[in-house]
């Protein structure tokens, strides 16, 4: 019997480590070539070395599959663009993108500098841009020229972003750009034989356990009474690798938080209520109806410390 991913050409962006890494390894477990794309620097975006992409590709190899390091900037657009380029040279294909690097700048609103605020962005969301817009420029092409397309993007989101977290003004409106991204380039490209969805991973990773110190007191040693390790980034993996795979070839715009045992769907922005007014509002009447409406419907907000409880 063959594997999910047999014949699959695969590109994931910062894959050298946590979560990117386990991506890695289950999609090329899965049978997928694969490129490990990792700059190889601080959870801050500086510094890097090769090396961190190069240990995974040893892995893959040492499994049995076949894989690449990459350690160009998803920043740089022209480097997004050999990303590509070095991917479909080295396989002769493109099926899956994953984008999954990413850095944090953590600050107050009123201490975070303008350096921080961009450069956040520039990795989170023109990251993610940079490459998905290389590769479906690829996607489209082949399209055009009758060939068939098996085009997944799997982009990475954040409850910082869906959910709010204060102190990541800069990563939590970089994580919902991407997921606003993520349905809007599903629509343009699904015509072409491309999906799009996004994940919102919960899990320990350098980002939350070095730059993050709450949120690591809250996520060690969170083991279920069998052992089962809740927050480990290997939990993230499997729904990547449905998500590549032709059985989910249907699966277009969707939002799935991701985290221990469990995937949720989530919804973007919906309406829960609405206020009416057969001849047009006042000020201080629209107030108070909105009030009213607001009272019965607060935003409700989960903790990390809370949504696991029953994996425990």
């Amino acid at each position: 019997m063959g594997k999910l991913l047999d014949g699959k050409v695969a590109l994931v962006t910062g894959g050298g480590r946590g979560i990117g890494r386990e991506e890695s390894l289950a999609l090329a477990r899965a049978g997928a070539k694969v490129v490990v794309n990792d700059l190889g620097g601080s959870f801050d975006g500086t510094g890097g070395t090769a090396e961190v992409a190069l240990s995974v590709v040893e892995e893959i190899r040492s499994l049995g599959g076949e894989a690449v390091a990459n350690a160009e900037s998803v920043a740089d657009f022209e480097g997004a663009r050999r990303i590509i380029k070095e991917t479909i040279d080295a396989f002769g294909d493109l099926n899956i993108v994953v984008n999954n690097a990413g850095i944090l700048r953590d600050g107050m609103i009123f201490n975070m500098s303008e350096e921080d605020w961009d450069t956040v962005f520039s990795v989170h969301v023109k990251g993610t841009f940079a490459v998905t817009r290389h590769a479906a420029d690829y996607w489209r092409r082949e399209h055009k020229n009758g060939r068939p397309v098996h085009g997944r993007v799997i982009n990475t989101s954040s409850d910082s972003g869906l959910l709010g977290n204060p102190g990541q003004s800069n990563y939590g409106a970089a994580k919902a750009a991407i997921a606003s991204f993520s349905w809007i380039v599903d629509r343009e490209m699904r015509k072409y034989g491309v999906s799009v969805n996004t994940i919102v991973p919960v899990a320990r990773t350098r980002l939350t356990v070095h730059a993050t110190p709450v949120s690591a007191a809250l996520m060690e040693n969170k083991r279920g009474k069998d052992g089962f390790d809740v927050f480990a980034p290997a939990n993230i993996a499997p729904i990547v690798v449905w998500l590549a795979s032709d059985d989910a070839k249907d699966v277009h715009g969707q939002i799935f938080r991701v985290g221990g045992r469990r995937v949720w769907i989530l919804q973007p922005y919906r309406s829960v209520a609405s206020v009416k007014s057969d001849s047009g509002w006042e000020a201080e009447a629209l107030g108070a109806a909105l009030k009213g409406e607001l009272a019965g419907h607060p935003i409700q907000r989960e903790r990390i410390a809370d949504i696991f409880e029953s994996d425990m």
